[in-house]
């Protein structure tokens, strides 16, 4: 099954989430603004099969050190603490269900995580 396939429920699962193209990437944002999620394949020919997500703070220094090979600071927002996840190595779809619930939490105003919360 393809990435997206896999990654389109987890996401869309969430509280006001929807789905565009976005920098001609398939990618997800919370309530047609923020940015939840974007899937890049090979961007600009670097091979990889990935998602970039918001993530907590001290999250993207702690996750790139420990799993280099599964995690990175993407190009053009890993300065404000994004991680890029690669799911062309094995993916751990739990994991990855994991790092879109956190970057949710970021990126969402904290009415839509409250709901998250309730259910």
């Amino acid at each position: 099954m393809a990435a997206l396939d896999l990654l389109r429920p987890i996401c869309l699962a969430l509280p006001e989430v929807n789905e565009r193209r976005s920098h001609m990437t398939p990618t997800f944002f919370v309530r047609d603004k923020k940015v939840l999620c974007h899937l890049w394949e090979d961007h600009h020919g670097d091979g990889e099969l990935g998602i970039w997500c918001p993530a907590p703070p001290g999250v993207q220094a702690d996750v790139v050190e420990r799993e280099p090979d599964r995690f990175y600071v993407p190009k053009y927002v890993g300065h404000r603490g994004w991680i890029g996840m690669r799911l062309n190595i094995d993916p751990d779809w739990d994991e990855v269900a994991a790092v879109i619930d956190d970057a949710y939490r970021v990126a969402a105003p904290k009415t839509l995580v409250k709901i998250l919360d309730q259910r």
